[in-house]
């Protein structure tokens, strides 16, 4: 049995590889197949006898790999090679000059790119946020490493289910917060848009069950209304004389779960469900024209919604995104996105930076890619000046992967796209470092205004500089691009340490006083004291005058052997009279919420307010403890990717004993005894001890919060189901 089984993994294998020709077969030149069928064996060979979590070979990863990069991303030869190579370095024998050796430079460089770093790290240290940086990195170099990593982060969250819930946490996390946005900002829609819909899976997925139980219920009626929409439009496209498609589809169920949050209503009042697509085959000379002409006919046969118009065909997004978008009434009075599109933008809209290159000789690639162009080259910038923490570096490249955008124009009319949010001072760092380094204000549109204005479509700006100004710290609070932000700690950088060496001197001066030993001790213990992350911030603060001297003064370094006796009284406490054998050390890796635990303390973050019975994680904080959150949690994405190495897994005791705070919103039809029968169904059917009760009434619609405690989900869910019965009660959420 297992010998059949063996063979048909094997005829598999070469189906996969065959596959991954056929896909390839349009863009490979002459020796593209050698060289690929070679890196097959070389990663055939380096990982026979592995299997993936899910069981099956671990080949299948990196063919699949290939196959996203060739047929869902459009690269070539170079990219599938290092595609089917990606892990072979990280997780077999065959070193980095092994690739070197055989495939070349290019290859090795983007594999480098691709392996994560290995050896022990500090405690200070996020992994992730490093092996992000290393990535990230090559982008300076080579962006076929992010594609790659891309295309190998889409299957893995595909086969996401073979792994353990805290592992699915972990990877959807990450995925959320780096990957996805990534995949926007490089233009790759369709993987965007897959990435976000699986990281809802796996962090909430009964949100993501209930959405897409919802859209498959109205997929028949849907599917009738697009083909009855689209007649009238279709009679009239068909005078034009090219061939064209139309698509019905659904809105991303991550997207949809968005507008239900954002707009706070349920899902059969997000009024934009689905959209319409409209693709024509044009030459590049009349894509412009074609698609206003589209446009015409689509507002003919329907009424336009004035404020929901986006011409991404004048002004393509940073991306390189080019569409037109506008919002139209039905005749069944439902409001309906419509989308037109040529084949080339459409190309471009699925499969991003790299289908950039395919239409490389067109006048309209020129203009759709100069964002991108614009972009990677203040990222190269950015990238060549970082020099702080990991996470820091993370986080600074995750504010440079906006999607919303502002369109502004300099004096000249030459335009200047920035992220929405944008400053003054954004618009001048872009202009020029030392414009941006002389910056005292600016004028929007012929009127004065501050640094910190923030620039809105259409301004014309005209910067005003001086020789006298100068950057500071400060500023960092006025920005939000990446450029901005390194320009003005590289100005003033060198003050800084002018700062740092002022006073260095001044604390080695004040201990000489104090008659304490100026060492890496007892200033990282000073450090603490003055609630300070590194010494090097300690000594910052004192050269800049935020310490004064008189505080240094209040420092008293605990004795080492008075130190040690506290800590072996608190760690081992020791009867005099008799000896007590030392309680067995233990690596708590998972926190049990409601049991002992040798006293471990921990709180339920505020942020999210967990109750027992959701989905959490603990989170071990630098100054306030651990701290319990759920796994859907606003800022889970960060921690968790940021910073995994201080998360614990964690999960509620079956004996967990107490009520927790929950706050829930209600909307309803205002009338006569509605609070009395809140409170009835609250306090006295359910006895349910409530906090506090807030209503508010406005032409006979009423809006409140209740603040109740309750001991269970399955608690707040018999409640939640008891509360939206009542008459009135239109709307029941929970809102933390």
């Amino acid at each position: 049995m297992l010998e059949v089984e063996l063979e048909e993994e094997k005829k598999e294998i070469v189906n996969r590889y065959r596959k991954l020709l056929r896909k390839a077969k349009p863009v490979m030149k002459d020796g593209d197949a050698k060289i690929i069928r070679k890196a097959f064996n070389v990663a055939l060979k380096a990982h026979e006898g592995m299997r993936r979590k899910s069981g099956e070979p671990y080949i299948f990863h990196p063919l699949n790999v290939a196959i996203i990069c060739i047929d869902e991303i459009g690269l070539g030869a170079t990219s599938i090679v290092a595609a089917l190579l990606h892990d072979v370095v990280e997780d077999t024998d065959i070193t980095l000059n092994d690739i070197k050796h055989m495939f070349g430079d290019k290859v090795a460089m983007i594999i480098d790119g691709l392996t994560k770093i290995k050896g022990a790290f500090d405690k200070d240290t996020s992994q992730q946020a490093e092996n992000f940086r290393k990535m990230i990195l090559t982008l300076s170099e080579d962006v076929r490493v992010i594609l790659i990593k891309l295309a190998d982060r889409l299957h893995n969250m595909r086969t996401l289910s073979s792994l353990s819930p805290e592992k699915q946490l972990k990877i959807a996390s990450e995925t959320s917060y780096i990957f996805s946005p990534l995949a926007h900002r490089l233009g790759l829609y369709a993987i965007k848009t897959e990435l976000e819909d699986l990281c809802l899976k796996y962090t909430d997925n009964d949100v993501y069950k209930m959405v897409t139980s919802k859209i498959n219920d109205t997929k028949d009626n849907r599917n009738k209304f697009i083909r009855n929409f689209i007649k009238p439009i279709r009679s009239e496209i068909d005078r034009l004389g090219y061939a064209y498609e139309i698509i019905g589809r659904p809105k991303s169920v991550y997207s949809i779960w968005q507008k239900m949050q954002k707009q706070n209503v349920p899902f059969e009042e997000v009024y934009d469900l689905f959209a319409i697509r409209i693709i024509i085959d044009v030459s590049s000379d009349k894509e412009k024209s074609i698609c206003w002409q589209i446009y015409s006919m689509v507002t003919d046969a329907y009424q336009p919604n004035p404020d929901r118009l986006r011409d991404w065909v004048s002004i393509p997004k940073a991306n390189g995104y080019e569409s037109l978008h506008t919002t139209v009434m039905s005749d069944k009075g439902q409001w309906v996105e419509v989308q037109i599109r040529t084949k080339r933008m459409d190309e471009i809209a699925e499969k991003g930076y790299a289908a950039h290159w395919k239409y490389k000789d067109t006048k309209s690639r020129a203009k759709s890619d100069m964002g991108l162009e614009q972009w990677l080259e203040d990222l190269r910038e950015v990238l060549d000046q970082n020099n702080g923490s990991a996470i820091e570096f993370v986080d600074s490249f995750k504010s440079n992967l906006y999607s919303d955008e502002v369109f502004t124009f300099t004096p000249k009319g030459d335009l200047v796209t920035l992220p929405k949010g944008a400053t003054a001072l954004d618009f001048a760092f872009h202009i020029h470092t030392q414009v941006g380094a002389t910056c005292i204000g600016a004028k929007a549109n012929q009127k004065l205004v501050p640094l910190n204005y923030k620039l809105r479509n259409g301004d014309q700006i005209e910067v005003l500089t001086s020789s006298k100004q100068r950057s500071n710290e400060d500023w960092l609070k006025s920005v939000v691009t990446s450029r901005a932000k390194a320009k003005i700690r590289e100005s003033f950088k060198e003050e800084v340490k002018v700062m740092i060496q002022e006073g260095k001197g001044i604390v080695r001066r004040k201990f000489k006083q104090m008659k304490i030993v100026f060492d890496q001790e007892n200033i990282a213990k000073l450090t603490d004291f003055f609630d300070l992350k590194t010494p090097s911030d300690l000594f910052q603060h004192v050269g800049a005058g935020k310490i004064d001297h008189v505080e240094i003064k209040k420092f008293k370094p605990v004795k080492k052997d008075l130190a040690k006796r506290f800590f072996k009284r608190i760690l081992s406490p020791i009867s005099d009279k008799r000896v007590q054998k030392p309680r067995e050390k233990k690596n708590i890796d998972q926190l049990l919420i409601g049991e002992d635990l040798n006293k471990i303390d921990y709180t339920l973050a505020q942020c999210c307010s967990p109750i027992s019975g959701d989905d959490v994680f603990a989170f071990v904080t630098i100054n306030e403890g651990i701290k319990v959150h759920r796994n859907n949690c606003t800022n889970a994405p960060e921690l968790i990717a940021s910073h995994g190495y201080r998360i614990l897994k964690a999960r509620w005791s079956t004996t967990r004993e107490g009520s927790f705070l929950v706050g829930l919103k209600i909307i309803g039809t205002d009338r006569i005894g509605i609070i009395s029968d809140l409170s009835n169904i609250i306090s006295s059917e359910l006895k349910v001890n409530m906090r506090s009760m807030s209503l508010n009434t406005n032409n006979g619609i009423f809006e409140g919060m209740i603040e109740l405690y309750v001991d269970h989900t399955f608690h707040l869910d018999r409640l939640m189901n008891k509360v939206e019965k009542i008459s009135g009660v239109v709307k029941l959420t929970r809102y933390n």
